[in-house]
């Protein structure tokens, strides 16, 4: 099997697996995020991990770059990655971006050891609350309303009925004017 196709199965598998979960976020088919650690806790962190074009025969990028983890030391972040790195070694050559998320989720205790929350100069709430995943698909854009200004409306609301209903007929063509306009075939 090639990459390709270990990437489509493991895609698949990742958002069957994480169907609702509210602390997983996929970014674009091959960039995913994960929460580690419950809303308002202060010792949670976001992992992302991107595949290369050859993974799982290499090595996925792993990131803690995003502003959820502002208030985590450089310190704590090399070593969690540190750790995960390790992970990735042991599962080279296999589908492991589950696994990473659930070896994060299993030694969060332990990877968070040395983060001490109070020194952070920005809420933790404030963080979370800006970062929070929405579940929304990234494949499905909102429909922008078309705005219509006071005058725009005010015709509208001319035209319509007490239901708001157009009456009918009221976009058919008055025959007579339009035969005034464009001449007619008795007239020659």
């Amino acid at each position: 099997m090639g990459a390709n196709e270990d990437q489509e199965m493991e895609l698949e598998a990742l958002r069957s697996i994480y169907e609702g979960d509210n602390s997983f976020r996929e970014l674009s088919p091959v960039s995913f995020q994960y929460r580690i650690g419950e809303d308002g806790d202060p010792k949670a962190f976001l992992i992302e991990v991107s595949w290369t074009e050859t993974y799982p025969q290499t090595a996925p990028v792993i990131s803690m770059n995003a502003f959820f983890n502002n208030t985590i030391s450089s310190a704590v972040k090399q070593s969690i990655l540190a750790k995960l790195q390790e992970a990735v070694e042991v599962n080279l050559g296999t589908a492991m971006t589950y696994t990473l998320f659930e070896y994060a989720k299993d030694h969060k205790e332990q990877f968070m050891e040395n983060h001490h929350p109070g020194n952070s100069a920005t809420p933790v709430a404030n963080i979370i609350s800006v970062e929070t995943p929405t579940t929304a698909p990234s494949s499905k854009k909102k429909e922008k309303k078309e705005q219509l200004s006071k005058a725009q409306k005010r015709k509208l609301a001319d035209k319509t009925d007490h239901k708001g209903e157009l009456p009918r007929g009221w976009n058919w063509v008055d025959v007579v004017k339009q035969l005034s306009k464009t001449g007619s075939k008795d007239d020659e």
